[in-house]
C-alpha cells in the first residue's frame, strides 16, 4: 500500500470498531493518524498501542457535533504534520426505532452526529485541501443509505444524506481542486452501534443478529483500497456487507 505511506488522515470516531481498526491498519501501512473521539482515554490506549508498533499517531478529544471543536482538530493536524491529506467521517450513532415511539430526542441525536458531524468535518479541512490542490473525504454511510427497513427511518435519512452530501462535494470539488470524495456503505459490523438502541422491540431484534456482523477490519480494509489508489483515481462508493445478510 505504497500510496497511503505519510499520508495524514484524520479520524473520527476512533475509540472503537470501524475507526479504531482503520487507525491501527493506516499506522501499521504508514500513514500518519489523528484520531478522534469523546472518549479521550480509549484514545490514549490506543494511540500507545499503534505507536508501540511503531506506527505514528496522536488523539485529539473531539465532539463530532461541535463545529468548534471539528476546526480545532484541523488545527491541531496542521500544526503537528503541516498538511491534511485524508479525513475519514466515520462517528455516527444508530438508535433505532419505530417512528410512533417518538423518540424525538434519538431523532436530533442521529441528525447531530450523522449529518452535521459530517458537514463540520468538511468545513474544517476544505479550506485546507483546496490550498493543497489536494485531499480527500471518506464519509462513511451505511447500507441502510440506500434501503429504507421498519424501525430505520431516521437513522436510514442521515446516511441517505451522507451520500448526498458526498456527491455534491465530488462534484464541486474532484474537477478543479482534485478532491476525492469516496462512501464506504458497511452492513452489519461488529461495532458499538447497537448498544445506543433504547426501544425494547429493535433491541431484541438487534440481539438476535448482531453475532451476524463482520468484522471492522474488513471495513478498514474497503477504507485503506479506497485511500491507496492513484490520485487520478476516484473510488466513488464501496459497500461492504455480511455474506449472510
Amino acid at each position: 500500500m505504497e500510496n497511503i505511506q505519510s499520508k495524514v488522515v484524520i479520524i473520527t470516531g476512533a475509540s472503537s470498531g470501524i475507526g479504531e481498526a482503520t487507525a491501527k491498519l493506516l499506522a501499521q501501512n504508514g500513514a500518519k493518524v489523528v484520531l478522534a473521539a469523546r472518549r479521550e482515554e480509549r484514545l490514549h490506549a490506543i494511540v500507545d498501542e499503534i505507536k508501540q508498533g511503531g506506527g505514528d499517531a496522536y488523539s485529539v478529544k473531539a465532539d463530532v457535533v461541535s463545529a468548534e471543536d471539528m476546526q480545532k482538530l484541523a488545527k491541531f493536524t496542521l500544526n503537528t504534520y503541516g498538511r491534511i491529506d485524508v479525513l475519514i467521517n466515520n462517528a455516527g450513532i444508530m438508535p433505532n426505532s419505530n417512528l410512533s415511539e417518538l423518540r424525538v430526542e434519538e431523532w436530533d441525536q442521529m441528525i447531530d452526529v450523522n449529518i452535521k458531524g459530517v458537514l463540520y468535518g468538511i468545513a474544517a479541512v476544505l479550506p485546507t485541501m483546496r490550498e493543497q490542490q489536494s485531499g480527500h473525504i471518506i464519509n462513511l454511510s451505511s447500507t441502510a443509505g440506500y434501503h429504507v427497513a421498519p424501525r430505520s427511518a431516521v437513522y436510514s435519512a442521515t446516511k441517505f444524506a451522507v451520500r448526498a452530501i458526498s456527491e455534491g462535494l465530488r462534484l464541486e470539488e474532484s474537477p478543479t481542486s482534485h478532491i476525492r470524495s469516496t462512501v464506504i456503505a458497511p452492513g452489519l459490523t461488529r461495532t458499538e452501534l447497537l448498544d445506543r438502541i433504547t426501544s425494547p422491540e429493535v433491541q431484541a431484534i438487534a440481539n438476535k443478529i448482531k453475532d451476524m456482523g463482520i468484522s471492522p477490519y474488513s471495513i478498514a480494509k474497503a477504507i485503506a483500497f479506497a485511500i491507496n489508489e492513484p490520485d487520478d483515481t476516484l473510488i466513488s462508493e464501496i459497500m461492504v456487507r455480511p455474506t449472510v445478510l
